[in-house]
């Protein structure tokens, strides 16, 4: 493909992300409301408005007949036009969801994972999982693909599971191809926490500035977003944030090293200070807080989900009180929009915002 013609095609796959982004935060809108939100040109809109109504991804609802002037023809996103199937793999459950192109929750359902599951295991409670789910919804050519959130550290790019922390069958597992082999849909792989935090982007919309998701469930995550896209790192490997150090002299972790945050509120936990195990959160968060200085915190996770004032009083009052932070260094913390269907959701919105979102611009 020539520069001109990759250029074209990031254009056009460019603006009619803007006009879908614009279709899943309003109502109902028109040409015009398009135009105002997104800068482009009424004759560019109305290309992409007719290329989105032909594939029915948009359709119209009608005309608005204004006082003065031509009358405007009303659209409308076309949320079950496109499905995405998304699945949260934890260390004890697989939870799956399937989520229509306006980012709605469909569908969701949770089942076991044997202890110390293989990846042959997994594969078999993906396929079981999806056929039960679609086999009384007609999909069809309306399902875009299957996204998963899984354990790290994993190498996004190469779609591999390097070394899931305490699953000794997961070093250098090429989930996302024989993913893709065994179920026969486009599969994209990312961390947990990554595909947490783009959930809560989506759903957001334009005003969600830079921030962190925090993520508690059989081991501690944090996913980012940063600069208007999720931050995945150098090597992809972005969101250990559990295992950052908090107590040189505390105990030996699963990664090896000792005093982990997680390895320290597991300790708490289990002694039954609920308490205390969520000031080490809260002391882990005040700390990201002072390096990357974000505007929203995000709290999610299955077992934080269990105690959720709790951990929100905990993060709240340390964020506040930090007598390092000025009065306009302010940061909002909130529990996920999404509860337990978090992850989940956000791999599949994943899998529709490689279709339907902001297109990467391949290098020179």
């Amino acid at each position: 493909m020539t520069r001109v013609t990759a250029d074209v095609t990031f254009l056009r796959g460019y603006n009619q992300a803007l006009v879908l982004a614009v279709g899943r935060t309003a109502r109902r809108f028109e040409r015009a409301t398009v135009v105002r939100a997104t800068g482009l040109t009424p004759q560019a809109v109305s290309k992409v408005i007719a290329r989105l109504s032909a594939d029915g991804l948009i359709r119209s609802t009608g005309v608005r007949r204004p006082g003065v002037g031509k009358p405007a023809i009303v659209y409308e996103l076309v949320p079950d036009s496109r499905y995405a199937i998304g699945a949260h793999v934890a260390r004890r459950t697989l939870r799956l969801v399937l989520v229509d192109l306006a980012g709605t929750v469909r569908y969701s359902a949770v089942s076991p994972l044997p202890s110390d599951f293989t990846p042959q295991q997994l594969l078999d409670a993906l396929r079981a999982g999806i056929d039960t789910m679609t086999s009384s919804t007609d999909l069809r050519g309306r399902l875009t693909g299957l996204g998963i959130g899984m354990i790290g550290p994993l190498d996004h790019a190469h779609g591999l599971v390097r070394g899931a922390h305490g699953l000794r069958h997961w070093h250098d597992v090429p989930l996302r191809e024989i993913a893709e082999k065994h179920l026969g849909l486009p599969v994209h792989l990312d961390k947990d926490v990554t595909a947490g935090i783009t959930a809560e982007a989506w759903r957001h919309g334009a005003t969600f500035g830079d921030a962190a998701l925090i993520m508690i469930e059989s081991g501690i995550g944090g996913g980012f977003w940063l600069g208007g896209a999720a931050h995945r790192g150098a090597h992809t490997n972005a969101g250990e944030f559990g295992h950052t150090v908090v107590d040189l002299d505390g105990p030996r972790c699963v990664c090896g090293r000792h005093g982990c945050l997680e390895i320290v509120h597991q300790h708490a936990t289990e002694a039954g200070d609920l308490a205390r195990a969520a000031r080490v959160v809260a002391v882990g968060v005040v700390n990201l807080l002072q390096t990357l200085d974000l505007a929203h915190v995000v709290l999610a996770g299955a077992d934080l989900l269990r105690h959720p004032q709790t951990y929100l009083a905990a993060v709240t009052e340390a964020v506040q009180a930090d007598a390092r932070r000025a009065h306009w260094l302010t940061t909002r913390v909130t529990l996920s929009s999404l509860g337990a269907d978090a992850i989940a959701a956000g791999a599949a919105m994943q899998v529709l915002d490689r279709h339907y979102g902001i297109p990467e611009l391949a290098p020179n």
